[in-house]
């Protein structure tokens, strides 16, 4: 087995390209009721979170955890006792009865275990922002085009009720002509609630340190990278990558939106001094569909809630809420008084607290790699929607507005 900088050299160098080979053809086809064995790349606090989903759908065992701090190794084994546990993913990947890997690394790293994943013959269950910057994005879509894997991206609403009862406004005799999506995402809370605590253990005995920088740029070991990797632009694209990119991919699948043509994010960190990113933002993007779609967050106030988005028409409003109701209001009725529900309120099911639909998107997941079917998040609708999240950021960071050049795929 080559050493972890052989590896990420061969990455660099391109390697992820391949063709379908014995690898894949040599897959087990699952039946109906055969066990589907699952590893878990990077077992953080969401990491976890999905792997119990997993291991909550029909047919599933837990058969391998990787991750580079050995802390999280033994809390997966607390709850899964007999999984095979490892700092370096590469061995879990050597494992040809792994049917289906869940990656929940920083998102810096997805890259580096996307593509070995899929040339391991993997169907992959992918944590959002599926990609970190655009060339991750065309290294993961080399290698996963022409692959047979199943992929599903971890914008897990679009498992949920409301991708259909959205659809069903969504025609010019209820909504007209839709010029603007307005959506947001409020915490008050600092640091957006994602500060942890360094355990004492986090050091470079129980840490591996150049497997957890990948290809980031390199620094001495630092406990609070490694456990609030979140507030660092080497790791991280703060809460666009955490909670906008779950709007933005969420219509983009409803809508078939394409990558914007622009973006423009201004904002400050105001309430986080530790934390790299932005606590208070605003994201605007222009969409060659000929509407605008905008996005503001920030940790100091939660009025308005962690997502409301409304679907502006000239003849009506779709308004979905953050437990994914779907409300529809005609402009030709007078705006509903408070506490009213509204025209056409439809409750969707609360699968998991806080009407989280990840059960039900682990459970589609399992599903598409028996049937082999598209996912409800498909590859593209990750590859849309991180280009769209990688675009707001970058115009943050450079103080100006970032177009997307369809020709060459690259920001301009």
């Amino acid at each position: 087995m080559p050493t972890r900088r052989e590896f990420v050299g061969n990455v660099l160098a391109g390697a992820a390209a391949l063709a379908v080979t014995d690898a894949f053809s040599s897959r087990r086809v699952l039946g109906a009721n055969e066990r589907i064995r699952v590893g878990l790349i990077g077992a953080g606090g969401r990491g976890q979170e999905i792997f119990k989903s997993a291991l909550q759908c029909p047919n599933t065992e837990a058969a391998a955890v990787a991750d580079v701090y050995t802390h999280r190794l033994d809390e997966v084994k607390k709850f899964a006792p007999q999984i095979k546990t490892y700092q370096d993913f590469r061995k879990l990947l050597d494992d040809k009865s792994i049917d289906a890997v869940l990656i929940a690394t920083p998102q810096h790293q997805h890259v580096l275990n996307f593509v070995p994943a899929i040339q391991a013959g993997k169907d992959i269950y992918q944590e959002k922002t599926m990609a970190f910057n655009p060339d991750h994005a065309q290294r993961m879509r080399k290698a996963f085009q022409g692959s047979g894997r199943v992929v599903q991206v971890g914008i897990q609403s679009t498992s949920s009720d409301a991708v259909a009862q959205a659809r069903e406004y969504l025609t010019p005799e209820k909504m007209g002509t839709i010029t603007a999506i307005h959506t947001h995402h409020y915490r008050n809370a600092p640091y957006g609630g994602w500060k942890r605590a360094l355990p004492p253990d986090c050091d470079e005995q129980h840490v591996d340190w150049p497997g957890f920088q990948g290809e980031a740029k390199k620094y001495p070991f630092e406990a609070n990278r490694v456990i609030n990797w979140r507030f660092y632009w080497d790791y991280a694209g703060g809460n666009v990558y955490e909670n906008m990119v779950h709007q933005v991919g969420f219509w983009y699948k409803v809508m078939g939106l394409k990558i914007p043509s622009s973006v423009t994010m201004t904002g400050a960190n105001y309430l986080s001094p530790e934390m790299e990113v932005p606590d208070t933002m605003d994201v605007t993007m222009v969409q060659g569909e000929n509407l605008l779609f905008t996005w503001n967050s920030m940790f100091g106030n939660n009025y308005f809630g962690e997502g409301n988005d409304l679907v502006l028409g000239n003849k009506g409003t779709i308004l979905r809420d953050d437990r994914d109701n779907i409300r529809y209001e005609s402009q030709d009725r007078r705006a509903a008084k408070p506490g009213e529900e509204m025209a056409g309120a439809k409750k969707a099911a609360d699968i998991v607290a806080g009407g989280d639909a990840t059960l039900a998107h682990m459970q589609n997941f399992f599903d598409c790699m028996r049937t082999r079917k598209e996912p409800n998040c498909p590859f593209d609708i990750g590859f849309r929607s991180a280009i769209a999240c990688y675009m707001a950021i970058t115009s943050y960071r450079q103080t100006r507005t970032i177009r997307w050049d369809e020709k060459t795929e690259e920001t301009v």
